[in-house]
């Protein structure tokens, strides 16, 4: 949420890799950004970043990984990027009306779908569920 709150901000982007390592030390190394979180589950195993402002996540997508893997396709892409709104719920019943196809289960803690007429597919996220401290566990790729 930005300094005005109550405003959605831009806080996340997930790019789908082939390698993980491989792509958050180019990041580190090239950029500096800070790895704050690396986790294996559901499927995927995802490493995320910071600059100081944005969380980047890197997501390699394994076997069983299901629908929301090939969601943005089979080849490395931006996946998805993650907007974190005050409260999930009022801005899914908007997504819904708006005519978006969703993508997660319905009542988890964030909320992917696929914006009509394209765009890619966005993430809608709690306040503060896309930043990332160091060794920090909340939030989801």
């Amino acid at each position: 949420m930005d300094e005005a709150r109550g405003r959605p901000r831009i806080a996340h982007i997930a790019l789908r890799v082939a390698d993980v390592d491989r792509a958050a030390r180019f990041y580190e190394e090239v950029f500096g950004f800070r790895r704050t979180d690396t986790r294996t589950e559901r499927g995927r195993t995802s490493c995320h970043l910071t600059d100081g402002v944005t969380d980047l996540a890197m997501v390699e997508f394994h076997e069983g990984a299901g629908e929301i893997a090939r969601a943005a396709g089979d080849e490395p892409c931006i996946h998805h990027f993650g907007i974190d709104v005050e409260d999930v719920e009022a801005y899914a019943e908007r997504v819904r009306g708006g005519g978006a196809e969703i993508l997660d289960d319905p009542g988890g803690r964030t909320l992917k779908f696929r914006v009509p007429g394209g765009g890619g597919i966005t993430e809608i996220a709690p306040n503060g569920w896309h930043g990332r401290r160091t060794g920090s566990r909340g939030g989801g790729a």
